[in-house]
């Protein structure tokens, strides 16, 4: 490294964000970039520690420790430090087709398996990559790059979201004609649709969309796979198949009074603010009169989000730009640690406890962290008319579980109403939908995922491959883009009978 002792001369630094109480006020990113120097110092942070956890890409306990798709995190790092920018694009590009998209909603693993994470903060990873790709594109230095030769071979994508859209970048860059179907008005996928616009502002996701196009893909909107055109169909005209539609079915909570108007799904809340937002051209007034159908407007209510995780943490702040009146965040599980457990070493991701934006928005508006832990929701009440009024809850107990039941008991007097008009349900997914996969009599696994091994992405019909969050259930970013780059470097070698696809 440029500087080896580094870690011990320089903090640990970020970018400033935006006061919350100011930008709850709009559906802008809120994150500022460290000055050149400011960044030098953090490269400078990268130890020459000998074996780089950071970009092993490895799953311990069932957590990505390092960087899935291997990003070259000491080499970007020392070119940083140099001033190499054009390097640092160059390798950071090397592993990455979208580093304008990790750099600003990948949650880091490669942070949590940092070398200097054992006894120091970590090198900042996420925000240095960040900077990269906007200086790179400030500087016009990413650009369009079309195959110079075509291989005659046809490939459909289905699904445009990361696993596709790296798919499709891939296979393109071999010199395949790929067409990207996306159901959808835009294509992005989750990175469209299921990422508020304060956490990926959605020109960014255009802005590559429209690089890809120019570099040959075909995108076709509004074209649901097995409706609008049969899997079979889509077999005939292609010479392979890459299936990348996510896991799209939301885990339910099937207690009395889900029927109630008021509870919905999270992903129903957050895409069709995004959308709305977009149809409006971002007016931060768009929640008087949104364009969108069945839009879900949270001004003047009092908001419960149930469930946890990023798309819980959405929803707190989407609800609180929309001038909600209150919000609670419901948590089964126990709050977690402030420092690692001794059950959670490194290079595991360390589970602890974390203020996201959302949290700390809604400390700073309403008083408090909003997070109610260890809570069990088993009712929603209504008003007599149809509509959601309250919820009821109780306490758990997780050092109590019950025998040939839950791993916890309801802790005995804990039942308590908890006023409310909107409940939002952020309790995951349960895999993809299947109505392609039953068209084409394709294998599941055991959780109801497209059957296809990783590494090798291939299912049980030929010429169909499958990536991403429709084979391996609902998981990171960085994990998409891996599979999509995976199966795009399969698929090849299946057209050509060799490949030099990484």
């Amino acid at each position: 490294m440029g500087k080896p002792t580094g870690f011990m001369e320089f903090p640990r630094e970020l970018g400033a964000d935006r006061k919350p109480e100011l930008r709850i006020l709009d559906w802008n990113e809120f994150h500022d970039h460290l000055t050149d120097d400011e960044l030098r110092n953090q490269g400078a942070r990268c130890m020459d520690c000998g074996i780089p956890f950071c970009h092993t890409g490895k799953t311990l306990a069932g957590m990505a420790s390092g960087c899935p798709i291997n990003n070259l995190i000491p080499e970007w790092n020392d070119h940083i430090y140099n001033g190499r920018w054009q390097e640092a694009i160059d390798s950071l590009h090397k592993t990455n087709n979208f580093p304008e998209f990790t750099g600003r909603v990948c949650p880091a693993p490669c942070e949590g398996a940092c070398v200097l994470g054992i006894h120091e903060p970590p090198v900042t990873i996420k925000n240095i990559e960040n900077s990269i790709i906007d200086h790179a594109f400030d500087q016009g230095w990413v650009v369009a790059n079309p195959p110079e030769v075509r291989t005659g071979k046809k490939v459909a994508v289905v699904g445009s979201g990361p696993a596709g859209l790296a798919a499709a970048a891939q296979l393109n860059n071999a010199g395949h004609s790929v067409t990207v179907y996306e159901r959808d008005d835009r294509i992005g996928g989750l990175l469209m649709y299921g990422i508020p616009n304060m956490k990926l502002e959605k020109w960014i996701v255009q802005r590559r969309v429209d690089l890809l196009a120019d570099e040959g893909v075909e995108f076709i909107t509004n074209t649901s796979i097995g409706v609008d055109i049969t899997a079979d169909q889509l077999m005939k005209d292609f010479d392979a198949v890459v299936l990348c539609t996510g896991a799209t079915k939301p885990r339910d909570l099937p207690i009395p009074g889900r029927d109630l108007k008021g509870v919905h799904f999270a992903m129903e809340y957050l895409s069709k603010n995004t959308k709305s937002l977009l149809e409006s051209g971002l007016e931060n007034t768009h929640y008087q009169n949104s364009p969108v159908e069945n839009f879900i407007n949270a001004e003047g209510k009092k908001v419960v989000v149930i469930g946890g995780g990023d798309t819980g943490n959405d929803c707190l702040g989407t609800a609180l730009r929309q001038k909600c009146e209150s919000v609670i965040n419901l948590e089964i599980v126990p709050q977690p640690p402030n420092e690692r457990a001794a059950n959670n070493p490194w290079p595991q991701w360390p589970k602890i406890f974390r203020v996201d934006y959302g949290h700390e928005e809604a400390a700073a508006v309403l008083g408090k962290d909003p997070r109610m832990f260890q809570m069990s929701t088993v009712e929603f009440v209504g008003d007599g008319q149809g509509n959601l009024r309250a919820i009821k809850v109780c306490e758990v107990d997780w050092s109590k579980p019950v025998e040939n039941g839950p791993p916890f008991s309801v802790v005995p007097g804990s039942e308590q109403e908890l006023e409310c008009d909107l409940v939002f349900l952020a309790l995951g997914f349960l895999g993809p939908e299947h109505i392609i996969s039953e068209q084409l009599n394709l294998e599941t696994d055991a959780r109801s995922n497209f059957k296809a091994e990783h590494e090798q992405y291939t299912t049980n019909i030929e010429g169909v491959f499958a990536a991403g969050d429709c084979r391996r259930g609902q998981s990171l970013i960085v994990w998409a883009i891996n599979e999509g780059r995976g199966a795009a470097r399969e698929c090849d070698r299946y057209l050509m009978g060799a490949t030099e696809l990484p």
